[in-house]
């Protein structure tokens, strides 16, 4: 039997699952078989899985992903050009995320882009990653901010920290002088040490004319493009497709 002053040094240093792990054992008639080494184990890896899920609620709260997406709902029933075999190899184990390469998942609205990226980023914040998902506007809207009140830089130090960036709508818009040298520094300071995910409307071959100056697109492009995964997805919409199927309760009319 543990001490009182045992247990409160424990609750103290947040140790509440190893205190609840030995009063289990003093509840249960069988526990008396288990050698100390035994429980002591089994007491370090209920507090170590209880200290690994409050770090992954953590990561999803700063992640601000959309929905509940995770690649194991992933519909590879629709006809959208899916790739099975990137997007397992994706979600596998996140090499890619170690790797520092980027993910471009194209296509038009409604074809699932953003519940994909999220899809994986939640993958990623489950193996341990720090991930942040943003639209485009927002994320140049949060720059100007940033500009206007002078933390600009706080902003960009804190987005080159993240592992994986989700830029959700990317180069829906012609980019602004202020838009296109703020992306290039966010690109520059992530660049072969960052992840980047972007979906988009427009393709690939059509965002150097988005971003504008042909230098900085230059840039900004070299230092995605050529270690990019590119999922392209097609067909109709999603949420066209779902609204058009009858209720299963619903009998179909001729």
């Amino acid at each position: 039997m543990l001490h009182q002053p045992t247990i409160e040094k424990l609750l103290a240093m947040r140790m509440e699952p190893m205190v609840e792990t030995w009063r289990s054992f003093e509840q249960d008639e069988n526990a008396g078989q288990l050698s100390f080494e035994e429980k002591l184990s089994l007491m370090v890896d209920r507090l170590w899985t209880w200290r690994q899920n409050l770090a992954l609620e953590r990561r999803l709260r700063y992640a601000k992903l959309r929905g509940n997406s995770c690649v194991e709902d992933i519909d590879y029933r629709a006809s959208r050009g899916l790739d099975r075999t990137l997007i397992r190899s994706l979600a596998n184990d996140s090499a890619w995320v170690q790797r520092h390469e980027n993910v471009f998942i194209i296509g038009p609205t409604g074809v699932g882009k953003s519940f994909l990226a999220c899809a994986l980023a939640q993958k990623v914040c489950r193996d341990g990653h720090l991930v942040l998902y943003t639209r485009a506007a927002a994320l140049f809207r949060d720059l100007a901010l940033a500009r206007a009140d002078g933390s600009l830089r706080n902003l960009l130090a804190g987005l080159s920290r993240v592992d994986v960036l989700i830029v959700d709508d990317w180069a829906m818009a012609p980019l602004q002088e202020t838009e296109r040298r703020d992306f290039w520094e966010i690109c520059e300071e992530r660049y072969q040490t960052r992840s980047t995910i972007l979906t988009s409307q427009v393709p690939v071959a059509q965002w150097h004319e988005q971003i504008g100056d042909a230098t900085i697109a230059d840039g900004i492009l070299d230092r995605l493009v050529h270690n990019a995964h590119r999922i392209e997805l097609r067909g109709e919409s999603m949420r066209k497709t779902r609204a058009k199927k009858p209720e299963p309760n619903q009998k179909s009319q001729s």
